[in-house]
């Protein structure tokens, strides 16, 4: 499985911009709903390790806690992205949530470790131009964010996302007892800056903390992600 992953999730990365303002080109956003107490989780946490490498992808771990009472409460775990997962699922018009689930710029979900299958949908994604240009300048502890649109821009949400890079848990009981597992990319924060209409330009400063961070705007609903960056 190793060589065909590495194969298929392989592309060109994507260079910042200079100085203290970061610009990214339409950088794909992958959310992967998973678990500590999931045995069917870590070929997924493994695929999302590979794509937190990438400088096209915004790739996300939310750790769900409805695995918990199976013995183990994954360190991780927040009611908020559980919660998350669920209004995805009714936006798509589906009752079920599933773990582990990706979802692909807000629109595509991909049941499991499915990594050609999500490969394209990011291939896919890569190649239509994103609404909205983020710009993101650090001017000492705090954070600049400025998004402007194409015209084209509905009603929205503007999101600052911060995460640990990588962390190495133990796991003591549930499903994955006995095995110590390495997350990427595990979001300790989401939080919603501003709603905008999607006219002119929106701007708001944030501290900017220690946390690599991500800035999403999506159109309200939970609906495709229409810009993105990250400070890595």
């Amino acid at each position: 499985m190793g060589r065909m992953l590495q194969a298929a999730l392989v592309v060109t990365t994507t260079a910042f911009a200079a100085g203290g303002t970061v610009a990214q080109e339409s950088p794909v956003v992958v959310e992967l709903f998973t678990s500590q107490g999931c045995s069917s989780c870590p070929p997924a946490d493994e695929i999302l390790r590979q794509l937190s490498d990438r400088d096209d992808v915004i790739a996300l771990a939310l750790h769900v806690d409805y695995w918990d009472y199976i013995g183990w409460s994954d360190v991780f775990a927040e009611p908020a992205f559980t919660e998350r997962q669920k209004a995805y699922a009714r936006a798509a018009g589906e009752r079920m949530v599933y773990t582990p689930q990706m979802i692909v710029g807000g629109r595509d979900h991909v049941v499991g470790a499915r990594a050609m299958e999500l490969a394209e949908l990011i291939d896919t994604h890569s190649e239509t131009p994103q609404p909205v240009r983020i710009d993101l300048t650090v001017e000492g502890d705090r954070l600049r964010i400025t998004a402007r649109g194409d015209g084209t821009v509905d009603p929205c949400v503007v999101q600052v996302v911060r995460y640990l890079p990588e962390q190495t848990v133990a796991i003591e009981r549930g499903e994955n007892a006995g095995h110590t597992l390495t997350y990427s990319n595990i979001v300790r924060d989401w939080q919603v800056v501003g709603d905008w209409d999607g006219t002119g330009t929106f701007e708001a400063e944030v501290p900017r903390g220690e946390h690599a961070l991500a800035v999403i705007v999506q159109r309200q609903g939970h609906g495709p992600v229409l810009g993105a960056a990250a400070l890595r």
